[in-house]
């Protein structure tokens, strides 16, 4: 099994910045994409920010311009720096990664505990 420890999350002012980490651990053969979704009250959960194993990234229109994901695969985990964050940011940030336990086995999704960021405005 894979699992996911999400780190980073917390209170900020308007445009301010978080950097959020997500680090996997546990019987892992392989990592493929990692990524970042939210979900904010009444809303449904979506996608905020991909990236592949050889580094494509994919990011809502949303955040464009203002978020970076990036991903260190020596340590297995991924990124989120947020910049000029709005109240609309506010959610619970899910960390998501689609991973091989072991060679034998399908790849899986993991999905972390998910970790809260509040924009103040």
């Amino acid at each position: 099994q894979v699992q996911l420890v999400e780190s980073g999350g917390g209170l900020v002012q308007s445009g301010g910045s978080l950097r959020l980490s997500c680090a996997a651990s546990g019987s892992i053969f392989r990592i493929y994409t990692m990524g970042w979704h939210r979900q904010a009250p009444g809303k449904q959960r979506e996608l905020v920010a991909s990236i592949t194993s050889d580094g494509r990234n994919t990011y809502v229109d949303s955040v464009k311009g203002r978020f970076t994901i990036s991903r260190d695969n020596a340590k297995n985990t991924v990124y989120l720096q947020m910049n000029s964050l709005d109240p609309e940011d506010t959610a619970v940030y899910y960390c998501k990664v689609t991973a091989k336990a072991s060679i034998e086995v399908l790849a899986n999704i993991y999905w972390g505990q998910g970790t809260q960021v509040t924009v103040s405005s």
